[in-house]
């Protein structure tokens, strides 16, 4: 059935229905989204085929004002009367729910014009043929690795999204975006002591994949690496995040310097706009029109303009992340930092925010430390957003004299989240793989409990 009305209603006229319901009923803004998706995922085990899995998704999201009253309703019922019965269900809610003072939709003139070609399509539906015979490659790259026991889940897959989306100060976009991704978890044992590792590779397009059996292979010498962890003495040390990890830091920065944090006051960042925060030449870029980036956009979630823009530059933080209620909370302008809304209320967030490459490789770094904690897995992060106070649980590698000695477990890294960024050193292995990237990062003088 809900194949049938989506050809009955085009999208257009399914968004158009809901906002001019909204304003019929005296609303005085509203903004709509609809989307449907497509999808395949697989699943192997021992070189067969175990599981195969479609799924196929449509929904409308409607939010309507009154004033300075907003609600937000979504269904996946796309008839006319469904929609009709929708729209007045999120009309009555508005007009009974607290007034928020800073609510509202973007003005005309703040609006996105030319929305820029993005190449994030990606290849559309990929055979099952190809699906199972490329995660069968990785499953047996990963058993091919001497001491590799077994591989505990292979998975690879498709996707397919479109979204329409439309508000009431005339602003409409669509984006198909498309994916692909392939995954497995190797396991590993020594002396009744079970280690497990994993690779995984989403892209836009299959052309930009590393083959399947490099995705294996590397999944299977990790887990291996990882036999015969340790523990180690509890002491103060440079600790080096790999890549794989050092995103994570960008996720703490971004949360710190969120307009709606800075507006609460939640943020221990909150008293240093235009100050130095990292360390000089430490620049951290948003790249919105990155071709084929998995967070590439062409507007906001409020439909204003978005650009690249230097978050941090030579260590200096330059911006808040805002949408058009934090921005209209701490009475400046709005930049860009919309993220989600069309039928719901924004949040904040960025597209593709990267760390840019130091001059040392991650080897380099190590031979100049010395010692100290190659940390490559991470568990559980606690952070305090007031105060910046940090700690996670973490697996990695010992190094001293600059080489790796020994696989270490069941460690807890610990530091300041102020004190830590001042003391960020980035290495030169810089890769683009998701929409959080960075190279390997050196930290001094963190606080390493062990035993």
């Amino acid at each position: 059935m809900g194949r049938m009305t989506t050809e009955q209603l085009s999208p257009e006229s399914i968004l158009s229905n809901l906002l001019e319901t909204c304003s019929k009923a005296g609303a005085t803004g509203a903004d709509a989204s609809y989307g449907r998706s497509d999808g395949v995922s697989v699943d192997v085990r021992e070189g067969k085929l175990e599981g195969i899995e479609r799924s196929e998704a449509q929904g409308v999201s409607l939010r309507c004002m009154f004033g300075q009253r907003q609600a937000s309703v979504s269904g996946s019922d796309v008839s006319e009367a469904g929609l009709k019965a929708l729209a007045e269900r999120c009309v009555a809610m508005a007009k009974v729910v607290p007034e928020d003072p800073y609510c509202g939709l973007a003005p005309a003139e703040d609006l996105a014009k030319d929305l820029p070609e993005l190449d994030v399509s990606g290849d559309g539906e990929i055979a099952t043929e190809t699906l199972e015979r490329d995660a069968i490659a990785a499953e047996a790259a990963a058993l091919a690795v001497p001491g590799v026991q077994q591989v505990s889940g292979c998975g690879n897959g498709w996707s397919v999204s479109e979204r329409w989306v439309a508000a009431t100060n005339g602003f409409s976009s669509y984006r198909l975006s498309g994916s692909t991704g392939l995954g497995l978890a190797a396991v590993a044992e020594k002396d009744g002591a079970m280690e497990r590792d994993y690779e995984s590779r989403s892209v836009r397009r299959l052309e930009d994949r590393p083959s399947a059996e490099e995705i294996g292979r590397i999944a299977g010498e990790r887990t291996v690496a990882r036999l015969g962890s340790r523990k180690v003495k509890t002491q103060t040390g440079t600790v080096i995040y790999d890549r794989r990890v050092a995103g994570s830091l960008i996720g703490a920065y971004l949360s710190a310097i969120s307009g709606p944090s800075v507006a609460r006051g939640v943020s221990f960042l909150k008293d240093s706009l235009g100050e130095q925060v990292f360390a000089s030449g430490v620049n951290l870029i948003d790249d919105p029109f990155r071709k084929r980036g998995m967070g590439s956009r062409a507007h906001d979630g409020e439909g204003r303009a978005v650009a690249q823009a230097k978050l941090v530059e030579n260590g200096v933080l330059t911006r808040w992340l805002l949408n058009g209620a934090s921005a209209k909370q701490l009475g400046v302008k709005p930049n860009g930092y919309a993220s989600g809304g069309f039928g719901s209320t924004p949040s904040v967030g960025v597209s593709n925010a990267y760390i840019e490459a130091g001059t040392r490789t991650p080897e380099e770094m190590m031979r100049d430390a010395g010692k100290g904690l190659l940390v490559t897995d991470m568990f559980g992060p606690s952070i305090n957003p007031n105060t910046g106070d940090y700690s996670v649980g973490v697996a990695g590698f010992w190094f001293e004299s600059g080489e790796i000695q020994y696989p270490v477990s069941e460690v807890t890294i610990a530091g300041d989240l102020p004190g830590m960024f001042a003391r960020l050193i980035p290495a030169s292995d810089l890769e683009f793989r998701g929409s959080r990237d960075a190279p390997s990062l050196l930290i001094e003088d963190m606080s390493i409990a062990g035993e």
